[in-house]
C-alpha cells in the first residue's frame, strides 16, 4: 500500500460482504439518476445534512432540490448549505433568504472582496452532499438544469460517487469544518476506509492550506501505471508536474486515452487545450472529443484498479488555487464499471488523429488556439498567484 495513506482496519462485516462493493460505493452519472439519488438522500436524512457546491442555480433543478432541503429542515433535520460566493453569485437574495426563513443554516464561501483580501483566485469548488454521517454524494455535479438535462438537451457529461461506508463520516466532518471555518493547515495523510473489498479515500486539494492530496494521487497513479490510463477531463491543461508524469507514462508504453470537450462552456479554454493536441498525439495519447453536450467530468481510471472522481480539473487552477475534493477508489470492480462507462462515452465520440487535426488546423485556427493558450495560461497564473501571495503573507518567517 502506498506510504501516503493510513488504513483503517476492516470490520468482520466488511470482510464478509467483500464480494459486492456496489453495496457501499456506486458510480453515478449526471442526469435524472443523480438528482433522484440526491432527493432520496435528503428525504431519508434524520439528523444532519451538509450540502456544499460551487454552483446552485435558481432554475427548475435548483428549486427542486431547495424544496427538498426546506422539507428536511421542517422535519427538524439540521441542514447546512455552503455555496461559493462567485460560482453562485447569480442566486437572488430572495432565494437565499427563503432558505434561511425555512430554518436552513446558510452561508457563502468567501466574498470576492473583503477588507483584507481579494478572493477570486481561491474558490470553494467541491460538490458534496452528506447525510447523518452515513450516506454521501461527491463528484463534479453542480445543482443546475444543465447537469440534469432537458427534453431538448443532454445533461453535461459528469460523474459522482454515492458512498454508503465509513468514508461518509469522514466527509461530513470535513464539510462541518468548512462550514464552521475550522480548517487546519496541518498536513495529515488521507485515510483509506473499507467499503466491501474496496478501499475509499477522501482527497483534498487546497494549496493555501498545504493540502495537495488530489494532485499527489493523480501524479502517483500516473507514475506507477503499468498498463493503461484513461481520463475524462474538462478544462484540461495539465501543469508541469502532471504533464511530466503523463509524458513519462506514455514513454514507458502505457496506453493513455483522454476524453475531452468538443463543446465547452468556456470556448477559450477548449481552444487552449486544442493547442496541445499535437504534442499529445506525438506522445501517442489517444484523444476523443465528446460533442453531445459540455464535458464537465473530472475522472480517471488507472490499470482497472485505481479510480478517482471529483471536482479536481487537471490544470493549475485546481492544483494551486481552488479548494477541491475527490474520492479515490482502490477496487477492480468499481474501476471496471467506470472503465465500461468511459468505453460507452468513447463509442459516441469523435477520435482526433494527426490527419483529422491537419484538416481542421488552418493557419488562422492555429493562431487562434495559440492566442487562447497564452491568454488562459496568463489568467491561470494570475488567479493562482493571488493565493501564493496570501500563503507568503500567512507563513513568512
Amino acid at each position: 500500500m502506498d506510504h501516503r495513506y493510513a488504513v483503517r482496519k476492516r470490520s468482520k462485516t466488511a470482510l464478509q460482504n467483500a464480494a459486492d462493493d456496489s453495496k457501499y460505493i456506486e458510480l453515478v452519472r449526471s442526469g435524472e439518476d443523480y438528482f433522484l439519488r440526491l432527493e432520496k438522500l435528503i428525504d431519508k436524512a434524520e439528523k444532519e445534512i451538509h450540502l456544499q457546491t460551487y454552483i446552485f442555480e435558481n432554475d427548475e433543478t435548483g428549486n427542486r432540490i431547495a424544496s427538498c432541503l426546506k422539507k428536511a429542515a421542517q422535519r427538524k433535520v439540521k441542514v447546512y448549505v455552503l455555496l461559493d460566493a462567485y460560482g453562485s453569485a447569480a442566486l437572488p437574495n430572495s432565494f437565499t433568504q427563503d432558505l434561511v426563513q425555512h430554518g436552513i443554516l446558510f452561508r457563502f464561501f468567501s466574498p470576492l472582496f473583503s477588507l483584507n483580501n481579494f478572493y477570486i483566485g481561491r474558490r470553494m469548488h467541491h460538490k458534496i452532499v452528506v447525510a447523518d454521517e452515513k450516506m454521501a454524494l461527491i463528484g463534479g455535479i453542480n445543482i443546475a438544469d444543465k447537469y440534469h438535462g432537458t427534453t431538448g438537451s443532454e445533461p453535461w457529461l459528469d460523474y459522482a460517487v454515492q458512498l454508503n461506508c465509513p468514508a461518509a463520516e469522514n466527509l461530513q466532518k470535513l464539510c462541518s469544518d468548512y462550514f464552521f471555518k475550522k480548517g487546519s493547515s496541518k498536513k495529515i495523510p488521507p485515510v483509506l476506509h473499507s467499503a466491501g473489498s474496496a478501499l475509499v479515500g477522501i482527497l483534498q486539494n487546497d494549496w493555501l492550506q498545504r493540502k495537495t492530496e488530489v494532485c499527489d494521487a493523480y501524479t502517483n497513479a500516473f507514475i506507477h501505471a503499468k498498463k493503461e490510463i484513461v481520463i475524462v477531463g474538462s478544462y484540461f491543461l495539465p501543469g508541469n508536474r502532471l504533464a511530466k508524469a503523463l509524458k513519462k507514462a506514455c514513454k514507458r508504453g502505457i496506453r493513455t486515452t483522454v476524453i475531452l470537450a468538443g463543446i465547452s462552456d468556456v470556448p477559450l479554454v477548449r481552444r487552449a487545450t486544442e493547442h496541445l493536441y499535437s504534442s499529445f498525439l506525438d506522445g501517442h495519447v489517444r484523444i476523443f472529443e465528446w460533442n453531445k453536450s459540455v464535458v464537465h467530468g473530472k475522472a480517471a481510471v488507472v490499470d482497472n484498479k485505481w479510480s478517482t472522481i471529483g471536482s479536481f480539473n487537471l490544470n493549475s487552477l485546481s492544483c494551486y488555487g481552488s479548494i477541491e475534493m475527490n474520492v479515490e477508489v482502490h477496487s477492480g470492480e468499481f474501476a471496471e464499471n467506470l472503465r465500461a462507462d468511459f468505453e460507452m462515452v468513447i463509442s459516441q465520440c469523435s477520435e482526433i488523429t494527426k490527419e483529422s487535426l491537419r484538416q481542421r488546423a488552418g493557419i488562422f485556427n492555429k493562431l487562434g488556439n495559440w492566442i487562447s493558450y497564452q491568454m488562459v495560461r496568463t489568467t491561470m497564473f494570475f488567479l493562482t498567484f493571488l493565493p501564493h501571495l496570501r500563503f507568503l503573507k500567512n507563513y513568512r518567517l
